[in-house]
């Protein structure tokens, strides 16, 4: 009976490839549209479309792979010391790119039983990235015990349509304080 060989990390050159196709990916639903030829976004990712199939075996697992790349980067960012009301805009302003990317291609994605699934395992992840900070702001006392890192990720999705870029900045800063100083006082315990 032979030994299972242990699996070996991506090459750097496949990662880089990789990650090239995700950014070009994001950046050619954002300008384009998600119906944007694949070969475009191989192109774009200077790679031919053989390696874009090898990593993505559709434009939803790439999509997919926008998000979580997103998620990863955001999981960075978050420090549970931070009140949770500047917790919760830091993640609407900094998230707000990848929302409105969503926005843009959700109507379009195709979501069998698999892309629902791992879209929402996407959202279990967000809300797992969350829930440290959450954790730390009700033993503070700055959130409910029933205001959970579900509804801070809701509180965040809700926020981010407040950042259409239609508006001056000065103008989104203030719709998102006023919108945030709301949804913090529903999320805040009672009593």
């Amino acid at each position: 009976m032979s030994e299972a060989r242990p699996a070996r990390a991506p090459r750097r050159d496949a990662t880089r490839r990789r990650e090239a196709l995700i950014a070009a990916a994001a950046t050619a639903f954002e300008e384009q549209g998600y119906g944007v030829a694949m070969e475009t976004i191989a192109d774009a990712a200077g790679v031919g479309r053989a390696t874009l199939y090898r990593n993505f075996k559709d434009r939803e697992a790439l999509a997919l792979a926008i998000f979580a790349r997103e998620i990863d980067r955001l999981e960075g960012t978050i420090d549970a010391r931070a009140p949770i009301a500047d917790t919760i805009g830091m993640l609407v302003r900094e998230g707000a790119r990848a929302s409105a990317l969503f926005a843009r291609i959700a109507l379009e994605l195709r979501m069998d039983a698999a892309h629902l699934s791992a879209f929402r395992a996407l959202g279990e992840r967000l809300a797992e990235v969350v829930a440290p900070a959450v954790a730390a702001a009700q033993t503070r006392g700055e959130l409910a015990a029933e205001a959970g890192a579900h509804e801070v990720v809701l509180a965040v999705r809700m926020l981010g349509g407040l950042l259409r870029p239609v508006l001056a900045a000065d103008e989104r800063e203030a719709q998102l304080a006023s919108a945030l100083a709301m949804v913090m006082r529903g999320l805040m315990p009672r009593g």
